[in-house]
C-alpha cells in the first residue's frame, strides 16, 4: 500500500501521527520527506507548461493583461 500526504510542516501534529498509525497499524513503513517545488510540479504537464510560458510571454509583452482596481474590494 502506498499513500502520499501533502501538507505543510506546521500541520504535522499528533492527529496526523495517530492517523498514520491507524492507517498502517503494525506494518513497517518508510517516511521520505522532501520540499515540494511548485514550478517543477506545474511544468510536468505539457498543457500547464504551455499556459505558464504563454502567460510569461503575455506579461513580458504587456498583452492580454487584466487590470483590477483595489477600490472595488474595499
Amino acid at each position: 500500500m502506498q499513500t502520499i500526504y501533502r501538507l505543510k510542516a506546521s500541520e504535522l501534529d499528533h492527529h496526523f501521527l495517530e492517523g498514520l498509525k491507524a492507517t498502517f497499524q503494525d506494518k513497517e513503513i518508510e517516511i521520505i520527506v522532501y520540499e515540494v517545488n511548485e514550478t517543477d510540479y506545474l511544468l510536468k504537464s505539457e498543457s500547464n507548461k504551455n499556459r505558464l510560458f504563454k502567460a510569461i510571454e503575455n506579461v513580458n509583452n504587456g498583452t492580454n493583461l487584466v487590470e483590477v482596481s483595489l477600490e472595488n474590494f474595499e
